[in-house]
């Protein structure tokens, strides 16, 4: 590792915006195996992020991206290290606890929709609150559901719908429950360039009008660039990050620690 990304690993991750932190990482380290064998997927990450932001997770294939995500989301433990989220540790819950706690403070949005197939558009947004015991708000689901665009779509089941209106339904299902935070898992991934263009602006729009907190794992600069920060991984490390930046701007912080 350079000198530059040394230190960037070195300083502790302050959020530029003032906002309060609602999820924190500190040392956080995955070791898959022992001994010979032992894979190191994290070494010591730590970063912040504050509420009504945006961050996007970047890096070469293996540095560690998704392994960070699960483990912030609680879908994964650390080896070491903790992940506090509403002002709990979520890695000394129980997994009773944990669940709860899911349901209530984190939405997740998958590259590849994960909607029950036998379940109408809505209902798939709504499952969240059904499974939760919770009754949704009429107004509240109304208003997602148009937002997202699918108000004419609402009772049309996933196999009647293109890949950007099933992405909507996933983007709606996570954001219903209004979690602490959002994390989209490769969001664009799937989807053609146009559809893309039209599912990161419905993204960047829930934090501009929600105030949404999401993290994003994706390996595509345009995708990052709708972003507050963009954090570079490689080899399990943070090497790098920028604040809002361009697509030609985070190709080039890219290209440096590794492609894509």
């Amino acid at each position: 590792m350079n000198a530059v990304a040394a230190a960037s690993v070195a300083i502790h991750e302050v959020p530029q915006a003032r906002e309060p932190v609602v999820v924190s990482a500190q040392g956080l380290t995955r070791r898959y195996g022992a001994g010979d064998t032992a894979v190191d997927a994290l070494r010591g990450v730590s970063l912040d992020v504050a509420q009504g932001e945006l961050v996007a997770v970047m890096g070469p294939s293996g540095s560690g991206k998704s392994t960070l995500m699960h483990i912030l989301a609680g879908l994964d433990q650390p080896t070491e290290g903790e992940v506090v989220i509403d002002g709990k540790d979520i890695t000394k819950l129980k997994d009773s606890e944990l669940t709860k706690l899911r349901r209530k403070h984190i939405g997740f949005i998958f590259q590849f929709f994960n909607l029950l197939p036998m379940l109408t558009a809505e209902e798939n947004v709504v499952l969240p609150l059904s499974i939760a015991g919770t009754k949704p708000g009429r107004e509240w689901v109304d208003k997602v559901i148009g937002d997202v665009g699918l108000s004419d779509r609402r009772k049309h089941r996933p196999a009647e719908l293109s890949g950007g209106q099933q992405q909507r339904v996933a983007i709606a299902r996570a954001m219903v429950s209004r979690p602490t935070v959002m994390f989209a898992d490769e969001p664009t991934g799937n989807l053609d360039s146009r559809t893309s263009g039209e599912i990161l602006e419905l993204l960047r729009r829930s934090v501009e009008d929600y105030g949404q907190t999401t993290v994003m794992v994706t390996h595509d600069a345009k995708a990052a660039a709708i972003a507050d920060r963009v954090f570079f991984l490689a080899d399990g490390e943070i090497v790098r990050r920028l604040g809002s930046a361009s697509q030609a701007e985070i190709l080039d912080a890219l290209n440096e620690v590794g492609g894509q």
